[in-house]
């Protein structure tokens, strides 16, 4: 038997399926910062972030325990579109909630930016975006999506870039700047949109 921690995704899913929570443990330890990432991205707001990816692991352990888990082979993909659903859900709600009539108000719904910005549609298309972006990653090589999550999700300069990864800064740029442009052709073969309003 596999070491647990060498196991596929949907190996694992299925070990906890039959009742082993170590698998699952496994799955979250695997994925966590990257869901936690793409909550953040989004939503930009450390307290919400963690809500919402706390409520994202729920949902997924209970579709899980109900059989509802459908093989793709790509968890990472099927827990971040359950976080996709949740932050959607979440600002359909806090638009309802900022409905108001002018009585008795305690929302300073006139002064809040967050509102007057963006509207949920340029939201939700904003979260479209994101999602579609962390997607184009995976069609990548590997080495640009290395650089891409370094740089974009962990933060690093092109200076530690480099050395994790051990080229030059000149390949870790080069790297990027091909990344860049192989998701932008990408995304234009397959007619995506990858502006943010």
């Amino acid at each position: 038997m596999k070491n647990i921690f060498q196991l596929t995704d949907d190996i694992l899913v299925r070990l906890y399926e039959e009742g082993n929570n170590e698998a699952f443990e496994v799955l979250l330890m695997r994925y966590k910062s990257k869901v936690y990432t793409y909550i953040y991205l989004i939503v930009r707001n450390k307290e919400l972030t963690e809500d919402i990816f706390q409520e994202t692991f729920i949902k997924a352990i209970s579709t899980i325990q109900q059989g509802r888990y459908a093989e793709t082979g790509r968890f990472l993909g099927w827990i971040n579109r359950i976080a996709h659903n949740l932050i959607i859900d979440h600002f359909r709600r806090e638009k309802n909630e900022n409905t108001f009539s002018a009585d008795g108000i305690e929302y300073d719904i006139i002064n809040n930016t967050r509102l007057s910005e963006k509207s949920v549609e340029d939201t939700i298309n904003n979260d479209q975006v994101l999602t579609d972006v962390v997607n184009l990653i995976n069609y990548l090589p590997q080495t640009q999506q290395e650089v891409i999550r370094m740089r974009f999700f962990e933060d690093l300069s092109f200076k530690e870039i480099a050395e994790r990864t051990e080229v030059s800064i000149n390949t870790a740029l080069g790297r990027m700047r091909y990344a860049l442009l192989n998701m932008r052709r990408i995304a234009a073969e397959n007619d995506i949109q990858l502006e943010l309003k």
